[in-house]
């Protein structure tokens, strides 16, 4: 009796001890032994041309601050204020990988779990980030050496500056950095996220509020572009697509602060990691700005004397529908009309005008060349 009396109490110590462990593991697993981060914010300077955060719920905003200052300052595991959702954390994470392009150095791949109390970060490997870093702010001092005052000034320069000074290449190679801001603004080639990341940077800095977008094309194809405030407007804009990169370094204009009605011709948002901005003003269209828009008010006739008049040698038109663009093929180019308003304005003679036609005819707009 003695016999079974100790071993059951060995038995029962053992359970104790057991039930002791796995309480200690779960209590552990719940942080209840976890020494939090207090929850921090971005300030309102940072804040204001960071209008994706300001979108964030108060806890998404704790954990993009954590984040956002951890992998400026390189920190491998990054302290979180609380015990985060698996998925609140992965599209926070997201979030801040697209929006903040000074992070070049970021690795292309991430961790996650069910439940996340500390980030663990990883960077790219290839040595030197602090030296790249100097170079990109060195490319970014220099990109904003001539930036004029005013919101659709500084949007165009800055459209501008990217289409003469970098060059597009396809996809996007893990040991280099097309898809990054340094890619498209100090080594000069860059894919569409490199790009959308490059003007975000350069808008930020130039006091624009921006954000970098992602979707697909009409054709299906994965795609990032940019939104930007100007004059208290949101737009649309997409500085891959208007840089012609023809070698000529030219910047089009067909997808320069557009709404959301003429750019959803061609582009399609996803909006799982935020919702864009609603774009539904036109006033500072290129094409509205600058009386390039062919709508039932306008006549063409009109406008392409005037432009030739004052001394253009391309005509850029964005039609509001495809039955007006139809229509000015067929009487301009097909019946040759312009032919007689450019001899009109006494610039061209029969025998030296000539003509190449550019067209874009899912977002409705050409260019002539004279």
């Amino acid at each position: 009796m003695g016999v079974l009396r100790n071993v059951s109490i060995a038995l029962i110590s053992a359970s104790v001890v057991m039930l002791g462990y796995c309480g200690y593991k779960l209590a552990e697993r719940e942080g209840l032994f976890f020494d939090y981060s207090d929850a921090e914010y971005l300030s309102d300077e940072e804040a204001a041309v960071r209008p994706v955060y300001s979108e964030l719920n108060k806890e998404e905003q704790a954990v993009y601050t954590a984040l956002y200052r951890g992998i400026y300052d390189m920190t491998d595991k990054i302290p979180l204020h609380a015990d985060i959702n698996g998925k609140v954390y992965s599209k926070v994470y997201q979030i801040v990988e697209k929006q903040e392009p000074e992070l070049f150095y970021l690795d292309s791949i991430y961790y996650t779990s069910d439940r996340v109390r500390e980030a663990t970060i990883v960077y790219r490997n290839d040595g030197g980030t602090e030296d790249k870093r100097e170079e990109l702010e060195a490319a970014v001092d220099h990109a904003l050496t001539k930036l004029p005052s005013g919101d659709y000034d500084k949007a165009f320069y800055i459209n501008e500056y990217l289409a003469k000074n970098c060059s597009y290449v396809v996809g996007s190679d893990d040991r280099g950095y097309p898809s990054t801001a340094y890619g498209c603004l100090v080594e000069g080639e860059a894919n569409c996220e490199g790009y959308a990341k490059a003007f975000r940077l350069l808008a930020s800095r130039a006091g624009l509020e921006t954000a970098v977008v992602t979707g697909v094309t009409s054709k299906g194809e994965n795609h990032a572009w940019d939104q930007v405030k100007v004059n208290g407007q949101w737009y649309n804009i997409d500085p891959t697509w208007d840089d012609s990169d023809d070698g000529g370094k030219e910047m089009r204009m067909t997808y320069f602060l557009c709404d959301d009605e003429d750019f959803s011709r061609t582009h399609t948002v996803d909006d799982k990691l935020f919702k864009p901005f609603r774009c539904d003003s036109d006033k500072d269209n290129y094409f509205v700005r600058n009386g390039l828009y062919i709508d039932e008010k306008t006549d063409p006739r009109e406008v392409l004397s005037r432009e030739l008049s004052a001394g253009s040698t391309a005509v850029d038109l964005r039609f509001s529908s495809k039955e007006l663009y139809e229509d000015f093929k067929s009487r301009f180019i097909d019946g040759e009309e312009v032919f007689e308003v450019a001899r009109e304005t006494g610039r061209f003679t029969a025998s030296s005008l000539s003509l190449t036609l550019v067209e874009s005819a899912e977002e409705l707009c050409l260019t002539i060349k004279f």
